[in-house]
């Protein structure tokens, strides 16, 4: 009886998918002024807090991921015009991370891509600030020896789909409305 219910419990796990906890993590962003540039921008990282990646075989099939919005950081500046910029993305005029620390990412479909570089399709649905929206993007998917990992060609989502709005007088004249990503995870 004994290894029926654990034969029972392999076969669930087979069929369900095996679920891999993420161990590192980068995640970059850039953001625009509306003259897109080098010169006007700013670009940085926030960490993923927590995550998982849920393999069925040697496929990724799901996962979920969560991100620390207190740890969104400009990285392109220093001192002073880090701490302001730091700031401002972190009140009421973009993020309100005290209102919403956590940002998420849960996986809904990943399909194979032509691209030979970036061969998997990964779509799933991003919560910011309590609204979700599907964001599609490509990412290279390898696994190997039990450890799995993405990484994202750049992809772009659209802010004010997430109420990402800069709330001044002159209400996102100045910043574009695409945020771009670039996404590495990596889970076992």
């Amino acid at each position: 009886m004994k290894k029926i219910f654990l034969l029972a419990v392999l076969a669930g796990g087979l069929a369900f998918g095996q679920s891999k906890k993420v161990v590192a993590s980068d995640v970059h962003w850039w953001g625009y002024k509306v003259a897109k540039s080098e010169a006007s921008s700013h670009d940085g990282t926030v960490k993923v807090k927590s995550g998982d990646m849920v393999m069925k075989g040697n496929n990724l099939v799901g996962g979920s991921f969560v991100l620390d919005m207190t740890s969104i950081n400009s990285t392109d500046l220093s001192g002073e015009y880090q701490q302001k910029l730091n700031g401002h993305l972190k009140n009421g005029d973009f993020f309100e991370v005290e209102k919403f620390p956590t940002a998420s990412f849960k996986i809904t479909s990943v399909k194979k891509n032509s691209d030979k570089i970036y061969n998997s399709l990964v779509t799933g649905n991003l919560t910011v600030k309590g609204k979700t929206n599907t964001i599609t993007f490509p990412a290279k998917i390898a696994y190997s020896k039990g450890v799995v990992s993405l990484v994202s060609d750049k992809f772009s989502f659209d802010r004010q789909k997430f109420d990402v709005a800069y709330k001044s007088t002159m209400q996102d004249v100045f910043v574009k409305d695409d945020i771009e990503m670039l996404v590495k995870v990596t889970a076992k």
